[in-house]
């Protein structure tokens, strides 16, 4: 090491200390320039400390207490609860359609701003089986139409006890989503009375905009029968609940809550038992039964196969399901046919009897010949069993359902009084039952065939109308309806399914019969039970009944409509039923008429 030697004071300095200086002893203009860029990195790095400093104390004395309060809002969360759905019973109290405990999903729309929400949403899928894109566009949708992003929606119901398990499973992936244990529909019979029941979806966004602003996005709603009819009284009021949330969005606490309010029960005037009979004995074969009281139109039993099983829709259904519910190969199960129209072949001789008898034309003691067949407008009407039946007044014709004499009838006199007979017993609109989507069937007329390009009226259409044929259509609640005439003494009837404490006589309009029609009808409607082609009914475990056979062949198919309508016991009634088979290999009599005793007898056995 080299060293230099002071003159004055003998220091020595080494290399290193002499670094910097020039041979002078001045300080080097090089270490100046970074002293000053020291200086001026220390001067700004306290002033940047100043600033955040005084930000902070100007947050924390300043707006201290708001941001504390944004900071907890943060935290919590409104969480919507659902009402409990009214209960529906049978007159008997028995329970009909109830709920159950399941668990939802529900998603927070805040969640979508985070950074994971893309995993969030995509786990989210994976779970529910529904597309990522669809849970994006349902989030999207609740918040562009919910200002307070604190409300989550429903995203999902019904959840399988492994969803639930996968989503408390995966928590910690799936920031800004909530299981919520709420009720759900519940049908404990299955498919019992399913038409008359109907079922619950979730309401679409069109709906939910022609409703009140209780409905919320993905509530559920009455659809069909009686749940859609008795909507208001069924649904509830929705409550929410307060709750705390930690930073994955847990609900760590919950803070109030707003009770959600129950819905109504419903009581309904149909027998469960009955309705189970008549299932039953509709068995496969396709078609409808209604069982009224014949003194005040309540609906005892209103069975349609095929049918469903509504619990398929209280957790929403696949698209899938719902094609095949709705297809023709599978006979649309979901149609009520007990509410749809169908010719009613020779019950309708109910009617063209009241329109001779009260015109005039034909008194009671009326007798006619009858023939193979009837020719009229160049058309031959056959007799049904192709030979005639001799000489017949209106109880043989009755019993034996002669084509031929009730074609006379109702040639003689005339298609106007036998429409107006037709609609006064409420053929051609509907009955206003309760349940939506009801047919009115229809009576044809000649300015009916007109406006729908038929030819025109002739007297064939007369004579065919006259035996339920042609153009004529009912359903099969308006034929039980015209079968309470005679069995009360002549009063039309309001059908209703909701029971009432009222008097019988606010369901009862007088039709004004003369007592000799009732007379007449009810003699003949019996005799078709006694000796004619009704005796399946004529047995010893059951009360003397009276009714009707019906049988509206399809050649095409080389199949029948089948009907049959009775009441008992006939002198004091107390039950109408009416079966009819839809396409069945047999006419009223061998087909019908057994469903009808069947009933009765579930009916009638227990008392």
């Amino acid at each position: 090491m080299t060293s230099t030697l002071s003159p004055k004071n003998k220091t020595i300095k080494t290399d290193h200390q002499l670094e910097g200086y020039t041979a002078t002893g001045k300080q080097s203009p090089a270490l100046g320039t970074r002293f000053r860029a020291v200086i001026l990195m220390l001067l700004i790095t306290v002033l940047l400390l100043g600033v955040i400093g005084g930000r902070l104390g100007y947050l924390q004395l300043v707006q201290g207490e708001q941001n504390r309060e944004l900071a907890q809002q943060r935290r919590i969360r409104i969480l919507p609860q659902p009402p409990v759905r009214g209960n529906i019973l049978d007159r008997n109290g028995e329970i009909l359609a109830d709920t159950r405990l399941s668990y939802s999903a529900y998603v927070w729309p805040s969640a979508q701003q985070k950074p994971n929400w893309d995993q969030t949403r995509d786990r989210l899928s994976e779970i529910l089986n529904i597309s990522s894109e669809a849970i994006t566009e349902q989030v999207e949708q609740f918040s562009k139409n919910n200002e307070n992003s604190l409300k989550s929606f429903r995203i999902a119901r019904g959840l399988t006890p492994e969803q639930v398990t996968a989503i408390e499973e995966y928590s910690h992936q799936l920031s800004g989503v909530a299981l919520s244990a709420e009720p759900i529909r519940n049908y404990p019979h299955g498919k019992v009375a399913a038409h008359v029941l109907g079922y619950t979806g979730a309401i679409n966004e069109k709906e939910r905009k022609e409703q009140d602003n209780d409905y919320r996005r993905n509530d559920v709603i009455g659809r069909r029968g009686v749940e859609a009819a008795f909507e208001d009284r069924l649904r509830g009021k929705w409550g929410e609940q307060q709750v705390k949330v930690n930073i994955q969005q847990q609900i760590v606490q919950i803070l109030g809550e707003k009770e959600a309010k129950s819905g109504q029960k419903v009581t309904l005037t149909l027998d469960l038992e009955l309705q189970k009979a008549a299932e039953a004995v509709l068995g496969q074969q396709k078609g409808a039964i209604v069982a009224l009281n014949p003194n005040n139109g309540e609906v005892l039993a209103m069975a349609s196969q095929p049918s469903f099983d509504p619990n398929l829709f209280s957790s929403g259904i696949s698209s899938e399901k719902w094609k095949q519910l709705n297809s023709e190969s599978n006979n649309k199960p979901l149609l009520n046919r007990a509410l749809r129209n169908f010719p009613p072949a020779s019950t309708f001789k109910i009617v063209t009897a009241t329109a001779g008898l009260e015109s005039g034309e034909y008194p009671p003691h009326t007798r006619l010949n009858t023939y193979p067949f009837l020719k009229v407008s160049g058309v031959r009407i056959w007799e049904w069993n192709r030979a005639g039946f001799g000489r017949l007044g209106y109880v043989g014709a009755l019993a034996n359902s002669s084509n031929t004499f009730f074609g006379q009838i109702g040639r003689g006199v005339g298609k106007d009084v036998l429409i107006d007979w037709a609609r006064q017993y409420g053929f051609g609109e509907e009955t206003e039952i309760e349940l939506p989507n009801e047919g009115s069937g229809l009576v044809p007329t000649p300015e009916w065939k007109e406006k729908h390009d038929y030819p025109s009226w002739s007297v064939a259409d007369t004579v065919n109308l006259s035996l339920g044929q042609g153009l004529m259509l009912s359903t099969p609640l308006q034929v039980a309806l015209m079968f309470a005439v005679p069995a009360n003494g002549g009063y039309q009837l309001e059908p209703h399914l909701l029971k009432t404490e009222t008097d019988d006589s606010q369901w009862k309009t007088s039709m004004n019969l003369n007592p000799s029609t009732l007379k007449v009808l009810r003699k003949g409607l019996r005799q078709v039970v006694t000796r004619g082609t009704g005796t399946a009914l004529n047995v010893p475990n059951l009360p003397a009944a009276a009714g009707k056979t019906g049988t509206a062949e399809l050649p095409e198919k080389k199949t029948s409509h089948a009907w049959f309508g009775g009441y008992a016991p006939y002198d004091d009634p107390e039950i109408v039923v009416v079966a009819f088979a839809e396409n069945s290999y047999g006419g009223g009599g061998s087909v019908a008429a057994p469903m009808v005793r069947q009933v009765m007898q579930a009916y009638f056995e227990p008392n």
